[in-house]
């Protein structure tokens, strides 16, 4: 006996036309789920079949009557126990319920039988709301004629998640929201539609390449769509395990001339690609590999201590730090590079530079959400805002940015 969802309604007719269709239909028909629609009119105790009147202390609109919903419910509640269920779980959707998300979905799909109430006009009498609902849920912040569509909303993301709906699990676990993340995107034939390409690792048959592109756009499509989601996903899915260092990678310490201007042409490269959208023309243009140069060769004097990534004897990432301030900086990784685990890699070397500090900090650009999401991923805290440019102030902004600072909490 498969789980049973109960909508009471105004408009049984819509609700039980949209559940007995596509996926869900199929799915009632071959007994893994039942839906059951009711009508809140049937149950009234006037001639005219009336459900609402006009609300008490005025107002526009009319409310919904306790009195047909109550009895409604309380004939599900009987039919539920006739089966041999256990008491259902009862939702009313209203405008002021917990806004939904898909980890409501998940603990509604454990329940074995679910009762969805609609509401109508101006709303409900909030009595009949206090003596049935178990919960009130609201499926965005926005209004609606009714809560007809926000109960199919409800009832389709719980049923697809029951054994038997879907073809396979993951159906459902690779979807948007399932693990905080919004899905990748997806292509299908031809491989080149109006001159547009599917990706070429989706081709290759290879498919923990593929795995990993998907899970690469996926928090790349959520980061830059959905940063408050990315942030809560950031903060659930701490990095503990990074990636291995291969065959022909390593690190060295930046010391012989060719090290030191392989370091300043990564270095203006960084800076040139973090700050691109933020500082004026003129300054991208005076950073050149000859000036960072000459800033890097400053700042070994403070005591910084620069490191190359090299893949096959090609630099492809840098860090520095610094002994006597606790201090990490410069951490970049060359577009060709990316999308192999390098930050993970340096960032957790540049920490273990400092076994001196507890707590190392460092600094990085409030407009570069990739790297604070990477830094807070492995442990790494924004404790406030180091330095504020403002075009009214800094000649070389051109738009407002802070310098945030973040430090190592483990």
């Amino acid at each position: 006996m498969g789980m049973r969802v109960d909508i009471v309604t105004l408009f049984p007719e819509m609700c039980q036309q949209v559940l007995d269709a596509s996926i869900i239909g199929r799915a009632a028909k071959r007994g893994y789920i039942e839906t059951h629609c009711h009508q809140i009119r049937d149950y009234t105790l006037n001639k005219q079949k009336q459900t609402d009147d006009y609300p008490y202390g005025g107002g526009c609109g009319m409310v919904l009557y306790a009195q047909p919903i109550a009895d409604c419910l309380r004939a599900v509640q009987k039919e539920v126990e006739q089966q041999g269920r256990p008491a259902p779980h009862i939702v009313f959707l209203t405008a002021g319920g917990q806004r939904y998300t898909e980890e409501h979905a998940r603990r509604l799909a454990e329940y074995d039988n679910l009762t969805l109430v609609c509401g109508h006009y101006e709303g409900i009498d909030e009595r009949v709301i206090e003596a049935f609902a178990d919960e009130e849920i609201s499926i965005g912040d926005y209004i609606l004629t009714g809560g007809e569509l926000a109960s199919l909303v409800v009832a389709d993301s719980v049923l697809r998640l029951k054994p038997g709906v879907l073809a396979e699990q993951k159906g459902y676990e690779e979807e948007s929201y399932w693990d905080g993340l919004l899905e990748y995107p997806q292509y299908t034939r031809p491989e080149v539609w109006e001159g547009r390409a599917v990706p070429p690792v989706l081709l290759g048959g290879d498919h923990q390449k593929i795995d990993e592109w998907r899970g690469q756009q996926s928090r790349t499509r959520t980061r830059l769509r959905r940063p408050e989601l990315y942030d809560q996903w950031c903060d659930s899915h701490p990095i503990t395990q990074l990636p291995k260092w291969k065959r022909g990678e390593n690190m060295r310490l930046v010391k012989t001339e060719d090290q030191c201007r392989a370091a300043a042409r990564l270095y203006a490269e960084g800076h040139c690609d973090v700050c691109r959208d933020w500082v004026t023309s003129e300054t991208l243009a005076q950073w050149t590999p000859e000036y960072f140069y000459h800033r890097l060769m400053e700042k070994k004097q403070q005591g910084w201590a620069f490191y190359l990534h090299y893949t096959k004897e090609e630099p492809d990432a840098m860090v520095a730090v610094n002994h006597r301030t606790g201090q990490v900086d410069h951490l970049f990784v060359t577009a060709a590079a990316r999308g192999k685990g390098l930050g993970q890699k340096l960032l957790d070397f540049a920490r273990k530079k400092l076994p001196e500090h507890e707590h190392p900090v460092l600094r990085v650009l409030d407009r570069n959400s990739r790297a604070i999401a990477l830094c807070r991923r492995m442990g790494w805290k924004v404790k406030g805002v180091a330095q504020v440019f403002d075009p009214a102030k800094d000649s070389f902004a051109a738009q407002s940015s802070r310098l945030l600072e973040m430090q190592y909490q483990g």
